[in-house]
């Protein structure tokens, strides 16, 4: 096996490995968005992560690891769509964003009381 033939090898190992890693933080982004929003009374859209980012970076024993910013959608009333964000730092949860946005906006001819 030549020089080529090795390095060929080792590239292709690192890309099965970057899926399967991928694969993995995807999951763990999934189970996230789905608990927090059973958390908060909301339903997971499409029950799926969408991949936004992949970067280099530290985590607190400064390890290089990865930082996987995944994005989903939820609704709060079932008619609506509304973006939400799980942040992971190798394969902890970093950061999940779900903010219920609620406004109530009487039509015209109605009043609040």
């Amino acid at each position: 096996m030549d020089l080529l033939e090795l390095l060929f090898l080792l590239l292709l190992g690192g890309l099965v490995w970057f899926w399967l890693d991928g694969l993995k933080a995807r999951e763990i982004g999934i189970e996230a968005a789905r608990a927090a929003c059973a958390e908060e009374g909301l339903q997971l859209l499409d029950e799926t992560v969408v991949g936004r980012s992949t970067r280099p970076a530290r985590d607190d024993a400064g390890r290089l690891v990865l930082r996987r910013v995944f994005a989903f959608e939820y609704s709060d009333t079932g008619d609506n769509r509304r973006s939400g964000s799980v942040s992971l730092l190798g394969h902890d949860v970093e950061l999940l964003h779900v903010r219920p946005n609620l406004y109530v906006i009487p039509k015209a001819h109605e009043t609040l009381h």
